[in-house]
């Protein structure tokens, strides 16, 4: 069985919405606006590419980046060749691009949990606040890969679950704190 790896950039209160700029809300690129690129910090992201056996997406994750990372081959050449999920209930295979390697459509939560147990290698998911947070409630993530930017922005799209649940323990196997303040966080979750 796959680990089921959510990586994501958040704020100080948890917000992951439009960390790069994307359009529609009012902080959006928070994630270099006022703080200062600290290479190193990024690392993560590096590795997580290279340790990925497969990238699930959200819909609304799927159709940002689709148009953009297959065009980006010196910055994402493991994930433009690895095979791909992308969770939704409204997509059809007609609307995914071409030109992305093997892109397979699941249906939901028991989708992910058979894709989780016929994979082999880590499964890492991108963004994806709505499927993350569903994930979560339903103990699918295994770990979560968290830079978190000295930022609070207050209202906008949280990266966890605010659902009425039984508390789940984290176990924080990594972490570090850069010049820029950023932080990285590697948690387990305990089960």
């Amino acid at each position: 069985m796959a680990q089921l790896i959510a990586t994501a950039f958040v704020s100080q209160d948890g917000v992951m919405e439009a960390p790069g700029g994307e359009d529609g809300y009012r902080n959006a690129g928070w994630t270099f606006k006022d703080i200062d690129f600290v290479e190193e910090a990024y690392e993560l992201k590096a590795m997580e590419q290279q340790q990925a056996g497969s990238l699930m997406l959200g819909r609304r994750s799927y159709q940002a980046f689709a148009p953009v990372w297959p065009s980006m081959e010196a910055e994402f050449p493991r994930y433009n060749a690895m095979p791909k999920y992308v969770v939704s209930t409204t997509l059809d295979p007609a609307d995914l691009v071409t030109d992305w390697g093997r892109i397979d459509i699941l249906r939901g939560v028991d989708d992910v949990a058979a894709a989780k147990d016929q994979a082999s290698e880590p499964i890492i998911i991108h963004g994806s606040g709505e499927l993350v947070r569903s994930l979560t409630d339903a103990g699918l993530v295994d770990r979560f890969h968290l830079l978190v930017f000295p930022v609070l922005l207050g209202a906008g799209k949280h990266y966890f679950s605010a659902a009425d649940k039984a508390a789940q323990r984290l176990d924080l196997v990594d972490s570090a704190v850069y010049a820029n303040g950023v932080q990285k966080l590697v948690y387990d979750v305990v089960r």
